[in-house]
């Protein structure tokens, strides 16, 4: 019965933050167009998307020590509250007519700030509330959020746009941000008992900051899983800042644009599915590193197609195996990690993870504006031009090109390393164990009653 109860908490959770997502990215995309139509140069999203990544970087150790310390729905609902503020910030900013691109960077760092605290606290939660026999379907239905927002946020914001304006897509996000807050505050998530290692591991704020990292080092085999993840990261997200002006340029039509995006999240939604359907491979690292491997292979076709119909299918197909590589990561980072340290390891998963992003963000939009689209028809250039062409959109072209045939060479050689493919069997697992609860307490406060499950061997 409490299987059925937990399960349904998370389904809702999931819901609801599939509602605030379709906001933000409605947000996202309509500010987005708006500022290449403005400036004509990929520079200005590259440097939303470098502060967007920035405090994920420093602060996120900080936020997992929240996520073990703190309620999780607090932490959750806060998190939705300070980016709903932001969203708030730049809704301003339009409506007074002065609105400058500082003000972007200045609202995306804030709502980065507070957008932190949700992976730890999130991520965590997913443990006591899905047990294991489920993770890796319910890991796979939550990497449906973000592509299934990617279908409707497309069409609701061009529907919308041109009836109530960027203000009043604003208006919608911030409303989808008060309706996650509400229901995040009256669920109920149970609290772990402390282990062990989460007993030994007690501290300070400062302390407890690089728990997370001390975890990862001694368990070697996950530090460099998530090597490799960083080193993906840093390719994918390089790239992954160039799409709007790439399609804008290939296509001139916001339209495209829109739709090409659209198709991009239904192959993802469909990775989900099969995913949530299938359960993905045992070990999981069967699933995790060819995956990667046949994303960097797709990217690298994005990088040489030019019709708008032939890159549909390739954007379909490129984010298809991401879903069943996030949540099959996911899976063995919740198992392989005691429950009440997952808020400070996950939040140090995210953090190395994400260590070259903010330096892909900066270096990408440089890149493509002042070295590889004025290369485009210049000297050398015929040595590529047979893939990727000589018309304008070229030059990044050649980026997705670069990126995508590195991380399938990241895929390949990491999965290649014998120690990397046997580490589900080498590291224990954690079986997780709520607390024990007062009867009358209306709030789920946990009984301070701590103790410990012993690792069950892989």
């Amino acid at each position: 019965m409490r299987n059925h109860k937990t399960l349904r908490t998370f389904y809702t959770l999931i819901l609801t933050q599939t509602f605030s997502l379709i906001g933000s990215q409605m947000t996202g995309l309509a500010v987005g167009i708006k500022v290449f139509n403005d400036t004509g140069q990929a520079t200005p999203l590259a440097m939303a998307s470098f502060f967007g990544t920035l405090p994920r970087l420093i602060s996120a150790s900080f936020a997992g020590v929240f996520a073990d310390r703190w309620d999780r729905r607090v932490v959750m609902a806060i998190s939705d509250a300070g980016q709903a503020v932001g969203t708030l910030l730049l809704m301003i900013s339009f409506a007074s007519g002065e609105f400058q691109l500082w003000h972007l960077y200045a609202v995306v760092l804030i709502q980065s700030v507070f957008g932190v605290f949700q992976d730890p606290a999130f991520g965590a939660s997913v443990t006591m509330l899905v047990p294991d026999e489920h993770r890796d379907r319910a890991n796979a239905v939550r990497q449906l959020t973000g592509p299934m927002s990617g279908i409707v946020a497309p069409i609701l914001a061009g529907l919308l746009f041109a009836a109530i304006g960027a203000i009043g897509v604003m208006a919608i996000d911030i409303f989808t941000f008060a309706v996650a807050v509400i229901v995040v505050l009256l669920v109920h998530i149970p609290r772990p008992e402390q282990t062990d290692e989460g007993r030994i591991m007690q501290g300070t704020i400062w302390q407890e900051s690089v728990v997370g990292f001390r975890y990862l080092w001694s368990r070697r085999p996950m530090l460099v899983l998530i090597t490799a993840a960083t080193l993906v990261n840093f390719f994918f997200n390089g790239i992954g800042v160039l799409f709007t002006p790439y399609i804008l340029t290939l296509t001139g039509s916001e339209a495209t644009l829109g739709t090409l995006m659209g198709v991009m999240s239904a192959g993802s939604v469909l990775g989900g599915v099969i995913m949530s359907v299938w359960g993905g491979t045992r070990p999981r690292i069967h699933t995790i590193l060819p995956g990667i491997a046949i994303t960097g292979m797709f990217l690298a076709l994005f990088g040489i197609t030019r019709s708008p119909a032939v890159m549909g299918i390739v954007l379909f197909l490129l984010l298809l195996p991401l879903p069943m590589v996030n949540a099959a990561f996911m899976s063995v980072l919740q198992i392989k990690t005691p429950a009440d340290l997952q808020g400070r390891v996950l939040a140090a998963v995210n953090q190395v993870a994400m260590f070259f992003t903010p330096l892909a963000a900066l270096s990408a939009g440089p890149l493509a504006d002042h070295v590889f689209e004025p290369a485009v028809g210049g000297p050398g250039w015929d040595t590529v031009a047979p893939l990727v062409g000589s018309d304008a959109g070229a030059g990044i072209g050649l980026i997705a090109l670069i990126c995508g045939t590195m991380i399938t060479v990241i895929g390949l050689v990491f999965y290649a390393v014998p120690g990397i493919r046997n580490m589900e069997a080498i590291l224990p697992d954690y079986e997780p164990v709520a607390a024990q609860e007062p009867a009358d307490s209306a709030a789920g406060t946990p009984a301070d009653l701590p103790a410990t499950r012993a690792a069950v061997p892989s």
